[in-house]
């Protein structure tokens, strides 16, 4: 049996590079050192001239979250009016997956007062743009706007 041992763990020992000290003796030395490490692993069994798998390191270590989410930009195609009461926006998402912006736009009217401010979440999808409509809340004052401001950074929801 530990001549099937001794055999095992020098196959394994060639199989990763001829050891870590780079002799091709194949000698006792060799062995007795891989055995010291490879006797962690376990034997794998199996015929005579199998060579052992070695083991995944995946399943070792834990998976790693997925990164934060950037913030993504926006910017105003067109404001409300009285022809068309939208505020056309246009959200870029950065990120490598879907996700949820905030989009803050201001409705001003001429003297520069903020009439209606709304944080609408869109969803876009990864790596992608979206074009997005904010209706006026109210028609009756949609007269009054005189311009639209939106924040240029879209907050990604976390």
């Amino acid at each position: 049996m530990s001549a099937m041992v001794t055999l095992a763990l020098t196959g394994l020992s060639s199989a990763c590079g001829h050891g870590s000290r780079g002799d091709d003796s194949g000698g006792p030395q060799r062995s007795s050192s891989s055995s010291a490490t490879d006797d962690s692993r376990g034997s794998t069994g199996g015929s005579g001239g199998d060579t052992p798998t070695p083991r995944s390191t995946s399943a070792a270590s834990p998976s790693k979250p997925a990164p934060p989410l950037k913030d993504g930009t926006a910017v105003l195609i067109s404001c409300a009016t009285p022809d068309d009461p939208y505020a056309t926006v246009e959200i870029r998402n950065p990120n490598g997956r879907d996700a949820v912006f905030t989009v803050k736009i201001d409705f001003k009217d001429k003297r520069g007062f903020t009439m209606i401010d709304t944080g609408n979440q869109v969803p876009v999808p990864a790596k992608d743009t979206k074009t997005y409509r904010v209706a006026m809340a109210s028609t009756g004052r949609l007269e009054e706007i005189a311009r639209c401001e939106v924040n240029p950074r879209a907050t990604a929801d976390r």
